[in-house]
């Protein structure tokens, strides 16, 4: 299955939150991510992280491919547009920085892939949609004026399309001041997937935790 950058875009804002998770044990991985789609959430931002990361990242993509075509894979921390080409080439279907880098956006915009620069005003916000960055990573979330810094944007620029990582947490208070304010999707690292329950190799709780965030996110899209 070809998950195309509409594709991709489409499934990320339905779903409303993007696990993001890293560690080194290649099953480890594939348990985590099998979960977090059990649970509602097949859009998953895998961290670049240390050496031989992108190795990982082909192994674990490759497996998914034939056992679970409908997960969507990609990666995070790309800040360069050597690194975002080496995932590409290793089936990434969507690319995140935590900053805003113009030439890995034109790297995934010959690809047709999805970039999600990581912004912390709005002139970068503005620079981002002029790249062809149809959702923009708010990074660090809560540093860069939270959720009032969304509703700010949002004035002047309603058709901005937010996703902050940091400062979104999986909770139906968190859910509400974040969704309210306007934004499309959050990222959540470690509060989402516990490191608690990947030690424990609890993927029933991890999956239990990604489809409560989901259905919540999804209750207080039907009251607005």
């Amino acid at each position: 299955m070809r998950h195309d950058r509409l594709a991709v875009l489409t499934a990320l804002e339905t779903q409303g939150v993007a696990p993001v998770f890293y560690h080194p044990d290649p099953q480890v991985c594939l348990n985590v991510i099998r979960a977090c789609a059990r649970g509602g959430a097949p859009v998953i931002e895998f961290t670049n992280r240390g050496d031989f990361a992108c190795d990982l990242f082909g192994d674990i993509a490759r497996e998914l491919q034939k056992t679970d075509p409908h997960i969507i894979l990609g990666i995070g921390s790309v800040v360069d547009a050597g690194t975002a080409s080496l995932y590409l080439n290793r089936g990434a279907r969507f690319v995140v920085s935590p900053c805003l880098i113009p030439e890995v956006a034109r790297v995934c915009n010959r690809r047709m892939t999805a970039c999600f620069p990581g912004c912390g005003s709005v002139t970068e916000i503005g620079e981002a949609h002029e790249l062809g960055c149809e959702i923009v990573k708010l990074f660090p979330g809560a540093s860069v004026g939270g959720p009032d810094f969304v509703k700010a944007v949002m004035a002047p620029m309603p058709w901005t399309k937010i996703m902050p990582t940091g400062g979104v947490d999986p909770d139906a208070a968190s859910i509400a001041k974040w969704f309210g304010a306007g934004i499309v999707a959050a990222g959540m690292g470690s509060k989402l997937v516990t490191d608690a329950a990947v030690n424990a190799g609890d993927w029933v709780g991890i999956e239990a935790n990604v489809r409560q965030t989901v259905d919540a996110i999804a209750a207080f899209r039907a009251k607005q």
